[in-house]
């Protein structure tokens, strides 16, 4: 199986807000998909191909999208990303929104696998959706920099390993890229022709919060790691998150909050506000 970064066909130009960049955009089954197609035929491997899309069929709207090859070279399905960024240089809502696929598990000749992509790690009920339907591995193919996000890296993958009983392949993105054009944020810095550093370090985390060594910071690399999928279920059975989960309470709380008449749920201390004399 094999995972390569967001968006790897382009540089990740969704910071500048220009739109010829638009051009880079292609259907599911374009040129990125053909060329590694022919590799997961030639050497048996499933790929995740994480594209910028072009839907053909709804006016050609844009779409962060994972592409799933299988191993005879075949398109098994796709992914939109869940969560769109708003925040520092991430204005990548110019280009595309909300992806509408839900939380789709893709059972390949390998396992069962889902892709959560880069900002969508941030939401612990995203990781939650590909657990519940079943998922062995996820992937996590992003574009992130080190000013805003590196302190969480090796954390939220790992927590999402442990809490879901899955193992989770995290990639990132290397380098820094230079655009022609500088361009502002609206953060009260001045313009800048760069996102900042792309930092790498993929890695994977397993289910019972063992995890490899990160690649490089600083130059593209591979990673080739063995997983014994046994693993999932043994953690479940030890652990007995599911069972224990309470997920009826939590989905009472959710229908409550999406209301507009919701109140939080505060007991507050009768004689918090009380005047003493």
């Amino acid at each position: 199986m094999m995972q390569v970064q967001e968006a790897w066909m382009m540089p990740f130009a969704f910071c500048t807000r220009e739109k010829r960049w638009c051009e880079f955009a292609e259907p599911v089954n374009g040129e990125s998909t053909q060329f590694l197609q022919e590799f997961a035929l030639k050497y048996n491997m499933v790929i995740i191909s994480s594209i910028l899309e072009r839907d053909i069929n709804h006016g050609e709207t844009l779409w962060n999208t994972a592409v799933i090859i299988g191993n005879h070279g075949n398109i098994i399905g796709k992914h939109r990303k869940n969560h769109i960024p708003r925040v520092g240089d991430f204005n990548e809502s110019t280009y595309y929104m909300e992806g509408n696929t839900g939380h789709p598990v893709f059972e390949t000749a390998y396992g069962k696998i889902a892709v959560n992509i880069c900002y969508g790690r941030h939401h612990p009920l995203n990781w939650l959706a590909f657990g519940l339907n079943g998922a062995e591995i996820v992937f996590n193919p992003s574009a992130t920099v080190g000013e805003l996000s590196e302190p969480m890296w090796p954390i939220e993958a790992r927590n999402a390993a442990i809490a879901n009983s899955y193992f989770v392949g995290s990639i990132n993105r290397v380098g820094t890229e230079i655009f022609p054009n500088p361009f502002t944020s609206g953060d009260g810095k001045p313009p800048h022709p760069d996102f900042g550093h792309f930092y790498g370090s993929s890695h994977f985390s397993a289910p019972d919060a063992s995890c490899t060594p990160s690649l490089s910071r600083y130059k593209d690399g591979l990673m080739i790691s063995d997983m014994d999928l046994n693993l999932c279920r043994q953690l479940k059975d030890k652990w007995g998150f599911r069972m224990t989960a309470r997920y009826e309470l939590y989905a009472d709380t959710l229908a409550s909050y999406l209301k507009p008449d919701f109140e939080p749920q505060v007991i507050s201390d009768p004689l918090l506000h009380k005047k003493s004399f």
